[in-house]
């Protein structure tokens, strides 16, 4: 016998078939058993099988638990300063250069109590949550030593163990070089490489590496030394790539078969092609072009070109994007950058799970695996794109269960 029944319902499966990219389901069921999905298909299809619970939708729309792939979210106050600074014309850069930027949230998350960094960031946690996430990624970065940084990944790992939402940490290992580092640069990288990585992969505190590669940022041979790091220690690697100029690190994060390359403002052509090749999926940041008024927008068109998933997120952080609503990012994507609305729904659910390394447990509505889903009281899928900062789903299912 199932746990429960989802029954009289319009699924959005993202499972994909010929002609039917959504996988939509009309008058559909979903069974569930032991927190996993067991069974999807028409509500007569599965008439014959028992469940402890059935539950009628009444018509609503059911997708996978949206997937918010890349977050900041455990850090420090704020950088409402910054804001001021920024309408009044300093650039990213500018802030940066005179103390803020991300250097301003290392202090104040190093000064901040492991209770009061968990406080702050549950807080942030339960908005996407409220939002439709059932999976967050959470990078770490605000450290930018060992002992700091290992700290963060333990403190996102502390967040998703009381709460129903999947957490996934990722060890952002070069993000920004310290201050009293500028003169020896090349030892800084060094002891990242040589003592956090190691450090990383033996606590198993992060599923992957990421890295800054820009102009303000890491260039891409010390990107590429961090790559082989993370290699020899079996982590898989991503990158914040082509934000601000072309570096090409994101065909230098297909070379290594990133899991993602993020951002990817100043893309070019050969970037597009190798990510293709690589499997590497696109990570778009539409709060972060926002907040910075960016006016170079990612090349949509060369990923759909060379068919490179896209994938949508918050980029939650509190310089360049303090955003807390997937389905603002969903809305954002479509108004700023060009996408459709399935393309944004795909880019937080099956897409963001690829970008994760998660595609075989969650993104999609299959048997096999997890239960997590969203249950949309609208009249169309499309309306997940169209509205401006929706609330929220109407249900959030977490393996199997209403959370």
């Amino acid at each position: 016998m199932w746990d429960r029944l989802l029954v009289d319902c319009r699924i959005a499966t993202f499972e994909e078939a010929p002609g039917d990219p959504l996988g939509i389901v009309e008058n559909g069921a979903i069974g569930i058993a032991d927190g996993e999905i067991v069974r999807v298909g028409k509500r007569t299809e599965l008439a014959g099988f028992r469940a402890k619970e059935v539950v009628a939708l009444g018509g609503a729309w059911v997708t996978p638990g949206l997937v918010d792939c890349h977050t900041h979210l455990v850090f420090g106050g704020t950088r409402a300063d910054e804001h001021a600074m920024r309408r009044a014309g300093a650039t990213y850069e500018q802030i940066a250069k005179a103390g803020g930027g991300i250097a301003s949230t290392v202090k104040r998350t190093a000064a901040a109590s492991d209770q009061e960094l968990l406080e702050q960031s549950r807080r942030r946690l339960h908005a996407l949550m409220r939002g439709g996430c059932t999976t967050v990624e959470i990078k770490s970065g605000y450290g930018l030593d060992a002992k700091s940084e290992l700290r963060l990944l333990k403190m996102a790992g502390e967040l998703g163990k009381d709460e129903a939402v999947r957490v996934v940490p990722t060890l952002l290992a070069l993000h920004a070089l310290p201050a009293d580092q500028r003169d020896r640069r090349a030892h800084y990288v060094g002891e990242i490489i040589d003592k956090l990585i190691p450090a990383a992969a033996k606590q198993g505190v992060a599923t992957s590496v990421d890295a800054f590669c820009e102009t303000i940022g890491f260039t891409p041979d010390e990107v590429e030394r961090l790559f082989k790091a993370a290699a020899r220690h079996g982590l898989p690697v991503r990158l914040h790539a082509e934000q601000l100029s072309n570096q090409h690190g994101a065909a230098l994060a297909a070379q290594y078969r990133a899991l993602s390359a993020d951002h990817l403002e100043h893309l070019d052509e050969a970037g597009a092609e190798a990510m293709a090749s690589a499997g590497t999926v696109a990570v778009l940041l539409p709060g972060a072009f926002y907040a910075l008024q960016e006016k170079r927008k990612p090349p949509v068109a060369l990923l759909r070109k060379y068919k490179v998933p896209i994938a949508v997120a918050t980029d939650c952080n509190p310089g360049t994007s303090p955003l807390l609503s997937p389905t603002l990012a969903m809305n954002m994507a479509c108004t700023l950058f060009g996408l459709t609305p399935e393309e944004a729904i795909a880019g937080m659910t099956v897409n963001a799970a690829r970008a994760l390394g998660l595609a075989h447990a969650v993104g999609s509505i299959a048997a096999g695996k997890q239960a997590d889903l969203c249950v949309w009281r609208i009249e169309s899928l499309a309306e997940l794109g169209y509205w401006v900062g929706l609330p929220g789903p109407e249900r959030r299912i977490y393996a199997g269960l209403d959370a």
